[in-house]
């Protein structure tokens, strides 16, 4: 029945106009947007505020939450939560630097009620010098923050992470972090759009307003030790002529790979966990459920776990082979 389908899922992205944003992610991938700022492009989301819609084939039209409720371990795989889609999937574009920031990891959310968020960032795109923030240097603590600000001093007692084109970082819920001006990210992260802001630059809004800092709520949940945060080399898993596979980030929420796509190859979902790919350069065929789809650079597809066989093909516009960024569920 078309109401049970199970197919590659495409959805229409959801723009978010934060004032540190630019137009890199219509110039980089081509979309047609009307002029404007656009900082971030959630791609995949599953919240009350921002509901991703399929935009193409029988579900189109509904939300990611309906299907969700629906299609149950279909959807997200059997033996898993059902409450909701554990990962939120974004587009970010940094004309400027970000706020310094922090997210709560699984101690402090149990702690305050709240949602917990670990992250990672894979970088499409860099300007020249491009850096992100992540972590505090040795020796600073939490409470030093404020009085490092009013001295002018923050930015030295930070550590500073150069990035390329290429390069992925982790950052783990508690870790003090921001992107910094120059980057295209691709964020993969928990389902949680909780954040502390600690410092935002002296920056003002529209109005002329500072945004709120959340400096008291942030001390209570940063860490000084942030195992596994920064950047992390790709580590190969594997290479055939049709496919190369790199992990990039495994963690208890999510596991991210990088996939080089030579030729058609076909793949199986065990029925544990939905994949969810972002189509970082050339393109692709995807066909599943008898359902083919045709994406290009810039665009997200999300396939139900309980899919089965699918079948992947390189169908850039140069001919080349065409690059993809998978998400799956952590192991937890």
């Amino acid at each position: 029945m078309a109401q049970d389908a199970l197919y590659p899922l495409t959805f229409e992205p959801i723009y978010r106009d934060y004032l540190w944003g630019g137009t890199r992610i219509a110039d980089h991938f081509g979309r047609d947007l009307p002029p404007g700022v656009y900082a971030e492009s959630w791609e995949i989301s599953d919240r009350p505020e921002a509901e991703s819609r399929v935009d193409w084939g029988p579900h189109a039209g509904q939300s990611l939450g309906d299907l969700r409720k629906r299609l149950g371990p279909k959807l997200l795989g059997e033996g898993q939560p059902q409450e909701r889609f554990p990962l939120l999937i974004k587009v970010i574009d940094a004309r400027e630097r970000l706020s310094l920031q922090v997210h709560l990891d699984e101690k402090g959310a149990n702690e305050q009620g709240a949602e917990a968020k670990t992250e990672m960032w894979h970088v499409l795109a860099a300007d020249p010098g491009a850096r992100v923030l992540c972590g505090l240097q040795p020796g600073v603590l939490p409470e030093h923050l404020s009085d490092l600000e009013k001295a002018g001093v923050l930015l030295e007692h930070l550590e500073s992470v150069p990035v390329s084109a290429g390069d992925t970082v982790f950052v783990p819920g508690g870790c003090v972090h921001a992107i910094d001006a120059g980057c295209l990210l691709l964020e993969i992260q928990q389902n949680s759009d909780t954040t502390y802001r600690i410092s935002d630059w002296g920056r003002t809004d529209a109005s002329g307003k500072p945004r709120p800092l959340h400096l008291e709520q942030a001390l209570g949940v940063i860490r000084t030790s942030n195992p596994g945060a920064g950047k992390r080399p790709p580590r190969e898993i594997s290479t055939s002529n049709s496919l190369q596979r790199f992990e990039l980030a495994s963690c208890p929420f999510f596991e991210v790979e990088r996939w080089t796509l030579q030729e058609e190859t076909i793949c199986n979902l065990e029925g544990d966990s939905f994949e969810a790919f972002f189509v970082a350069s050339g393109g692709i065929e995807i066909a599943a459920g008898g359902i083919d789809r045709t994406l290009q650079a810039g665009r997200s597809v999300l396939l139900p776990a309980a899919c089965g066989s699918y079948r992947l093909r390189p169908d850039g516009a140069g001919g080349g082979p065409a690059t993809l960024i998978r998400a799956v569920r952590g192991l937890r």
